[in-house]
């Protein structure tokens, strides 16, 4: 539990349906708050309350990568590794120990057993559906995972909530990224790491120089905002070396591509790619997703092709592969 009203109306509705449940937090980064909030959404509904203090795995599963990837010039998502690592994974483990079959979080997303193999698929509710940042969890993990709201629209938690007087009825919505309340990545990584990142420069993509950029931190790919170049055309982030401590820019048409690679492949539909796949694949969380043609490059990578170019491509974010309602899987962008 978060003590937001998605994870309240997912315990509200398995208690109803007769489960045994209680509520835990995981203790993160020092929130207090968030472990207040979700122990008083546990006690509205009766449950017992856990916090599993996961500090340490966070800062090693999730902060730290998180850090190396915009040092290495990739634009990484931590809520996959989050929920790979962290809700899935060691939350996971803690709830067995203490005696519970699964574990309920307020995801909208559905689980569905195929046969031998447990199926990820979207939440009803296009508008709100997760299914991106889960596409890393395994067939172990999904086994033992529920999703009460992945059939319910955000609209009917609400309603749900509020009809039951449950405080987290009128919470607003989290933040992309828990542990950078107020958007500021570069701060928070210079602070972190203990370093201010040098400045650099910026060239456009025939190798000119067009000045000088503030720490290679501060930019991620189709990045137009905050350059501070004056140029006739707008121009955009199109790649970070950091390698020499460059930023290449463009304008809007050299953003687009067609090819990408990925790594760290992780399958949920079939066990194995053994030959090209017809796809739609989404490598963004607010990407709609596009058809392509996905070919299996070893155990591990996958080549995606689609069928017209897209913007921006950014190395460090999922690139996750659909079929239909069905995630098939996804992995890292190169």
């Amino acid at each position: 539990m978060s003590g937001g009203v998605d994870s309240a109306v997912a315990a509200l509705l398995l208690k109803e349906q007769g489960y045994g449940c209680a509520g835990a937090v995981m203790k993160l980064h020092g929130d207090g708050g968030a472990v207040r909030d979700a122990g008083a959404a546990a006690e509205a509904l009766g449950l017992p309350f856990h916090v599993f203090d996961l500090s340490g795995e966070f800062q090693s599963g999730v902060v730290a990568p998180f850090i190396g990837a915009y040092r290495a010039g990739r634009t990484p998502n931590p809520c996959v590794d989050c929920n790979r690592l962290l809700k899935f994974g060691h939350f996971l483990r803690l709830a067995g120990e203490l005696g519970y079959d699964s574990v309920a979080t307020g995801h909208y997303a559905r689980v569905e057993r195929d046969g031998a193999r447990f199926l990820l698929k979207k939440g009803l509710d296009r508008s709100k559906d997760q299914s991106y940042v889960l596409y890393a969890l395994t067939q172990q993990q999904l086994a033992r995972v529920v999703f009460p709201l992945g059939g319910l629209s955000k609209e009917q938690a609400r309603e749900m909530a509020a009809a039951r007087n449950l405080a987290a009825a009128g919470k607003g919505e989290s933040q992309d990224i828990c542990f950078i309340p107020d958007g500021d990545y570069a701060g928070f990584i210079e602070r972190t790491a203990g370093k201010l990142f040098p400045k650099g420069r910026f060239v456009d993509t025939n190798g000119n120089d067009l000045g000088a950029h503030r720490g290679i931190v501060r930019y991620t790919v189709g990045q137009r905002r905050g350059l501070g170049l004056a140029h006739p055309e707008p121009l955009y982030v199109k790649e970070i070396r950091p390698e020499d401590n460059t930023v290449v820019v463009g304008t809007a048409d050299t953003l687009y591509a067609r090819t990408l690679t990925v790594k760290d492949v992780n399958l949920i539909a079939p066990d194995r790619l053994g030959a090209p796949l017809r796809a739609k694949v989404k490598i963004r969380y607010r990407h709609a997703e596009q058809p392509a043609a996905v070919t299996p490059l070893g155990s591990d990578t996958l080549r995606i092709d689609f069928d017209e170019p897209q913007r921006a491509i950014t190395p460090g974010q999922a690139a996750v592969i659909y079929d239909g309602d069905v995630v098939v899987g996804g992995g890292t962008i190169l």
